[in-house]
């Protein structure tokens, strides 16, 4: 499971890479948590937009949201089959820009962090799909869910699932409102062999609430 990512490089960056038409500021945060705002990229038939929405996707049908359980991740192997999810694939793909994400690895009475980005600390885009779930008195929330997939071999060391990732060449696909679902699950793979390197780092990030360059603090590794 993709509990936690980091967004860290500036809004110039992120908005270069993704190519929407806002102009955002924001912060670099570097432990973002489900239920938390995060920063999504969706697009129209004219343009790409940068929305925030809430970590935890919530079908339109859901009547009561207490209920029903925080949704971070969604199996792609499934997300055509099960109306929770159907509809949003089909017309409501979207990207969620990052840096890195983390993963933990059992050990003992604990769990050890690890973080996964690019070498050359590029962005990533991580494969999601949005709703926006309507409530009796009349409120919206838009909300946002991580498409997941089998580990590749870096990650598979310590975790059977990984984020989906869009390769910025594939953006545009992914993206497009008139593109075909079956089009877009040709998208939904393991990421390349040598895309991302595994780092052991400190607990910090156990702790929703720790956000700053700290939580990514390398620690000596061990025998994976």
């Amino acid at each position: 499971m993709t509990g936690r990512f980091a967004l860290t490089h500036s809004p110039q960056d992120v908005r270069h890479w993704f190519g929407y038409a806002e102009e955002p500021d924001f912060p670099p945060r570097y432990n973002i948590a489900p239920s938390q705002p995060v920063a999504v990229v969706h697009a129209d038939f004219s343009a790409r937009h940068f929305t925030l929405m809430r970590w935890g996707f919530i079908p339109a049908f859901i009547k009561d949201t207490a209920s029903y359980p925080l949704m971070i991740n969604i199996r792609s192997e499934t997300v055509q089959e099960k109306p929770s999810f159907r509809n949003a694939f089909t017309r409501r793909r979207c990207l969620l820009p990052a840096d890195g994400f983390y993963q933990w690895q059992n050990a003992g009475r604990t769990k050890q962090p690890f973080l996964l980005r690019r070498p050359d600390r590029g962005l990533l885009a991580l494969a999601a799909i949005w709703e926006t779930w309507s409530g009796m008195d009349g409120s919206e929330i838009d909300t946002v869910g991580i498409l997941t997939t089998d580990a590749n071999g870096t990650l598979a060391a310590i975790s059977e699932r990984s984020p989906v990732l869009i390769a910025r060449k594939a953006a545009a696909l992914w993206l497009d409102p008139l593109t075909k679902p079956e089009e877009a699950a040709e998208l939904l793979r393991p990421p390349p062999e040598d895309l991302l390197e595994l780092l052991r780092i400190a607990p910090h990030v156990n702790r929703a609430e720790n956000d700053g360059p700290h939580v990514q603090d390398e620690v000596p590794s061990r025998s994976i």
